[in-house]
């Protein structure tokens, strides 16, 4: 006789194949369920392959590159158990840049969570502090700034219970610059750049007018940069006629910056294109690189927001200090 009743069949038994595609239609909840169960299934419900793909599928709208780095490195400094930058709560972060020019590359609230078997299993591990709201990362917030519509470089955690981000300064004293943020508001920083430097534009001789762009502005070399959206315009010179236009060609570039609600009123400012640093304005503004947006999502998603009477924002003051 066969020790095993009819139908009752565990997920070993399973052909490999077979329980590789079971595996991936669990939700997240449903694997770390059934990876509780044994030691060979807590690895393959583990896997990065699977969190890889549940991280995709929510989180791909909000980190980028440089979120993952940061990542890393907690969990290195995690499996090093370093002291010296880790506080009672295993808190853990990263700085860039010297004084006055520092901003903060990430935050973890609490390190302990991976001084276990979870830093072994590098996705689920990210998606749980995610999730959990534990990790602050690197990415960016549109928010208004009296009657400017700006996209700024922040720290985002996540809030599960409103399915809303808290945002904070990257710099300074890491303030809180709201809370109860929708998912449209924010996006993930495409740059792998500090707040405070400079893009160095490759491909100004390329622009061409009617090209949508992002460009960087700050009012002192003391403060980081923000981002402004605009257009490439036609010289004042120039009748704009398809046949006779030259603008393209020229040595200068006219920015047409958008600074928003409720006339959508332009700014233009007169670049020189074959200058790759921090160009001034003359009254004292400072305008760095320039970044062509190639995705029509990314304009639609400026255009929205200008078509809106303001950007929703809620400030609350944070009590949470960071320690690193």
């Amino acid at each position: 006789m066969e020790n095993k009743k009819e139908g009752n069949i565990s997920l070993l038994d399973l052909p490999e194949s077979i329980l590789d595609y079971i595996l991936k239609l669990l939700s997240p909840v449903e694997l770390c369920t059934t990876s509780e169960v044994c030691t060979s299934l807590r690895n393959k419900c583990s896997s990065n392959d699977l969190w890889e793909e549940h991280i995709k599928r929510k989180w791909d709208r909000v980190i980028g590159h440089g979120a993952y780095k940061e990542w890393e490195c907690h969990i290195t400094t995690a499996k090093q158990e370093n002291p010296l930058r880790m506080d009672e709560n295993g808190s853990l972060g990263s700085f860039y840049g010297d004084w006055p020019n520092l901003s903060l590359g990430s935050y973890l609230e609490n390190g302990q969570q991976l001084r276990g078997s979870l830093s072994n299993y590098f996705m689920k591990a990210l998606y749980l502090c995610l999730e959990g709201g534990t990790f602050w990362f690197p990415s960016q917030l549109y928010r208004r700034q009296g009657l400017l519509l700006i996209c700024q470089d922040v720290l985002l955690h996540y809030d599960s219970k409103t399915d809303t981000f808290e945002a904070r300064q990257q710099y300074g004293n890491c303030r809180c610059i709201g809370r109860k943020l929708r998912w449209d508001m924010v996006r993930v920083a495409w740059l792998e750049i500090s707040p405070y430097q400079l893009h160095v534009s490759c491909d100004l001789h390329n622009l061409k007018t009617g090209d949508h762009i992002e460009i960087q502005f700050r009012a002192n070399k003391q403060t980081p940069y923000d981002w402004w959206f605009g257009v490439i315009g036609h010289l004042d010179t120039c009748d704009k006629k398809q046949n006779q236009c030259g603008c393209d060609q020229s040595e200068m570039l006219v920015v047409e910056v958008k600074l928003g609600y409720p006339r959508m009123q332009v700014k233009r400012l007169l670049l020189k294109r074959n200058n790759h640093g921090e160009q001034d304005d003359g009254k004292g503004r400072l305008y760095g690189g320039i970044r062509k947006i190639q995705s029509e999502q990314e304009i639609d998603t400026w255009m929205r927001l200008f078509s809106q009477s303001r950007v929703p924002l809620q400030r609350h003051a944070c009590n949470l200090r960071f320690r690193v």
